[in-house]
């Protein structure tokens, strides 16, 4: 249904006939002057009665007519899900975030609606049409493109009829009375950025915009973005983060795994050739190399990251632009020791897809960053872990963490909290398996009892860790440090141990024990910055 003025009905009568849209759709308001027009509420009015929409049981979608998106970035189809997600309890209003330009233009007031939302819910908690910039620190604006519910049709003519002799009726006053007054529940949905108000022009002013926006897409060239995330080791507490205890873990840039992420014409996940091989010698070197690594590599990461990024942003009322991408990665973290390998890939790549998708941690909080990785490991892959490397991946840097009952069932995360070094760490090293197990083994059958609330589980964590559960290669690395006087414990879930030394004299003393029986050793170089994930941008390359 499209409603124009009596001066542009011709203009849209030819083009329905020729894009054999029904001609009975384009409704002519009778206004052929500025001074005559009754206000866009009043037109959709009109269109409700003349049609008989409040009638039956359709639901509306009103789009600004002056709103172009670019054709290349929109998707409407995340739109429409979202409203079918929400539509029992709500409506939707779609709003997008003002750049700095925008946001510091217009003088002491603003020149568009601004919405506060509340960032559990996606509720729109309160609506301001046209304030004061101080009025409020929110920077999302509403534009006219909603989603109203059948019931909600009739309250267009309520307000109507309240608006009397008033201020003339326009969408953002109907929307501050639906919202703040009638305290009726109106959901916000994050616009990607493609789109531009033209304001009132015609056809020929479409068809130019057209045209800038095909150029524009034709000659930009965005670079890659990189994201790099350090393996981490457990220094304190662990596994104790999955059942809700206190932790301290630490980055270390001995390790790290690398995303990167360009646009391309297709979605494109590209398999790493160490870590997912496609190509063998023989079959004979397909069964060695199958029995020693498995059928695991970092493929499936990228891709359950990529399904469930795009879940939460729908879910989340976040709309994405519809750009495609290529999405590789990289690791020099030893796999199955216990070292996060797998969440450092996961955290990297969804940190890939937030730059490329414009979403910030305004739309996902960095305290809930760790819970996303985990949900991409656990519910998509049904790989046992916590949260803790997954915090101090998102952190980075030397991290202690709460995970207590109190604050993980009242909020849903622990508190997390940066802890300075005070000076140089002291030496630090890690020993591993040269041919390691899923690391993921060891202790996910103690967390399915510890669920279940065995109560030998309950009564002693530490009995339950014993030979069968560790394994002997596991307890033999812890021995060696001990027999030579190293702290030493697993920095993770097994097939590894970091030890602490007096000085670089016992740490040398340390390596030559370790690698005598066969372990790798390697001295820990810890990362004390305040992030772990780097993020760097390139040329896109040709791949």
């Amino acid at each position: 249904m499209v409603q124009v003025a009596y001066l542009r009905y011709k203009h849209f009568e030819r083009w329905a006939m020729g894009a054999d849209f029904p001609v009975a759709n384009i409704v002519n308001n009778g206004s052929s002057l500025s001074a005559t027009q009754r206000g866009a509420l009043c037109d959709l009015q009109l269109v409700l009665d003349t049609k008989r929409l409040a009638a039956g049981p359709c639901d509306v979608m009103v789009v600004a007519g002056d709103m172009m998106f670019q054709d290349d970035t929109f998707d409407l189809t995340q739109v429409l899900n979202y409203f079918r997600l929400k539509r029992e309890t709500g409506d939707l209003a779609l709003c997008y975030q003002l750049d700095g330009q925008e946001a510091g233009a217009g003088g002491l007031r603003c020149t568009r609606g601004l919405v506060q939302v509340c960032p559990d819910t996606n509720r729109i908690q309160r609506f301001f049409e046209k304030p004061l910039w101080t009025d409020t620190p929110s920077r999302l604006a509403s534009v006219v493109f909603y989603c109203l519910r059948h019931d909600t049709l009739g309250t267009v003519q309520e307000y109507l009829c309240q608006s009397g002799d008033g201020p003339p009726p326009t969408f953002g006053r109907y929307l501050s009375w639906l919202i703040n007054d009638r305290q009726q529940t109106v959901y916000a949905m994050k616009l990607a950025t493609g789109f531009q108000l033209i304001g009132d022009v015609g056809l020929a002013d479409y068809t130019r915009w057209l045209a800038i926006f095909h150029q524009r897409h034709l000659s930009e060239r965005r670079p890659a973005i990189r994201h790099r995330v350090n393996a981490r080791v457990g220094l304190m507490g662990n596994p104790s983060d999955g059942f809700h205890g206190k932790t301290i873990a630490l980055s270390i840039e001995n390790f790290w795994a690398e995303v990167t992420i360009s646009e391309s014409a297709t979605l494109r996940l590209l398999p790493h050739p160490l870590y997912d091989p496609t190509e063998f010698g023989s079959l004979h070197d397909l069964y060695g190399t199958s029995q020693k690594e498995g059928y695991l590599g970092g493929l499936r990461l990228l891709q359950a990251t990529c399904k469930r990024f795009y879940q939460v942003a729908s879910e989340n009322g976040t709309a994405l632009g519809r750009r495609n991408f290529t999405l590789r990665y990289d690791t020099n973290i030893p796999r199955q020791v216990g070292l996060a390998g797998s969440s450092a890939i996961v955290t990297a790549a969804l940190r890939c897809l937030m730059d490329f998708y414009g979403v910030t941690e305004a739309d996902v909080p960095r305290h809930r960053l760790p819970q996303l990785v985990l949900d991409v490991e656990r519910s998509e892959l049904g790989i046992q872990a916590g949260l803790q490397d997954r915090v101090v991946q998102v952190y980075g840097g030397l991290v202690y963490m709460d995970f207590s009952r109190e604050l993980m069932e009242s909020r849903g995360y622990g508190e997390y909290r940066y802890l300075a070094a005070g000076g140089p760490l002291p030496p630090l090293f890690l020993a591993y398996l040269a041919d390691p197990s899923d690391s993921g083994k060891m202790h996910s059958d103690i967390s399915l009892r510890w669920k279940r609330g065995d109560d030998d589980v309950i009564a002693g964590m530490a009995r339950l860790y014993g030979a069968a559960a560790l394994g002997d290669l596991n307890l033999r690395m812890v021995e060696l440090g001990k027999q030579h006087g190293a702290a030493v414990k697993f920095p993770g879930s097994g097939g590894a141990v970091v030890g602490l030394c007096h000085d670089h004299k016992h740490l040398a003393t340390m390596r030559e024990v370790y690698q005598q029986e066969g372990f790798v050793f390697c001295e820990v170089v810890p990362a004390l910055s305040a992030s772990s994930c780097r993020k760097q941008t390139g040329d896109s390359g040709s791949q």
